[in-house]
């Protein structure tokens, strides 16, 4: 498919149809390089789509339990009956 640059500003811009949008996968965050004397483009990795993988992982090697179970910092002592408001 061959289009033209457009001006945007001091930029240029092209116009990416629909149809390519939605094979490539490209919806608001994307990276773009510069390969082999071309302009590549591909969507932006989730940042936090590992973080599933992550939280499974630490919960086998028990790495998500609190060191100190025994420490509540929203108690105070003596604070044993319900607030009043």
């Amino acid at each position: 498919m061959n289009t033209k640059l457009i001006s945007i500003g001091n930029s240029k811009g092209i116009r990416i149809p629909k149809a390519i949008l939605e094979q490539a996968g490209l919806e608001d965050d994307i990276v773009m390089t510069v390969e082999d004397g071309g302009v590549v483009i591909r969507p932006a990795a989730n940042s936090r789509a590992s973080w599933g993988k992550a939280f499974k992982e630490m919960a086998e090697h028990e790495h998500d339990i609190l060191l100190d179970e025994d420490t509540t910092p929203w108690r105070v002592d003596g604070d044993d009956e319900e607030w009043q408001w």
